[in-house]
């Protein structure tokens, strides 16, 4: 008994279950996201607008565009704002390096007090920086050219669903891109530019949502140094 008791304690507690099956998303492929559930959805990446310092005019053409654009979808789109702590250790790094190879000594001086200078007031300051999204879903199991018992069988089954050809694939794609085009037309009415986020920005995006904290200190190497497990 003893023997048991002690060979147990050495195994230790059993891994949990994987954190991937807690999340909604099967796979990225072509920079379109495929969900559980059969679903695609594309990720824009938008630019942003200083309403307030726009003229009484502007403001209201804005509006106008905003309503008409809304009016103008047949199928629903989500609007994310994401706000996250400025990080400038890349400008830090590049005013290191131009400290180290400066040959005068009062501008050498003078790049790393302002080095420190923008450091201590992104962090006393708290100094945040916004991202806007828009999340284009498709959903295959909403066509109505196929059969009824075709499409409660993806549904009963989404793993089928998941399982797409290439052809089936390539054709989901398409439809997609109609709707990308339609919001990114909508957009640029209202002198906003947006570009479709590819797979790397994808999972770097759903790296800081589900890793906040982990990701203010250890950054995401490029998916093509990722060992993924079967």
């Amino acid at each position: 008994m003893s023997n048991t008791m002690q060979s147990k304690k050495l195994a230790g507690p059993k891994p949990g279950k994987p954190s991937q099956r807690y999340i909604d998303i099967a796979e990225m492929k072509e920079d379109v996201i495929i969900m559980k559930d059969g679903t695609m959805r594309v990720v824009l990446l938008v630019s942003s607008i200083n309403f307030a310092l726009k003229s009484m005019d502007e403001q209201n053409a804005i509006v106008q565009a905003y309503m008409q654009f809304l009016n103008s979808l047949d199928f629903p789109i989500q609007i994310v704002i994401q706000s996250r702590r400025m990080n400038i250790d890349e400008y830090l790094r590049q005013l290191t390096e131009s400290e180290k190879k400066q040959e005068n000594e009062l501008l050498r001086h003078q790049i790393s007090d302002y080095r420190e200078y923008v450091r201590e007031l992104v962090e006393l300051g708290d100094i945040m920086q916004k991202k806007f999204f828009i999340v284009i879903p498709l959903d295959p199991t909403t066509d109505t050219q196929r059969g009824f018992f075709a499409r409660v069988t993806e549904v009963l089954t989404p793993t089928i669903a998941i399982r797409l050809t290439t052809e089936k694939f390539l054709k989901n794609k398409e439809s997609l891109n109609l709707r990308v085009s339609t919001v990114v037309s909508g957009l640029q009415s209202m002198s906003l530019n947006a570009v479709v986020l590819d797979t790397q920005s994808l999972i770097e995006l759903f790296y800081t949502v589900y890793n906040p904290e982990l990701f203010e200190n250890q950054r995401m190497q490029n998916t093509g140094r990722l060992q993924i497990e079967s």
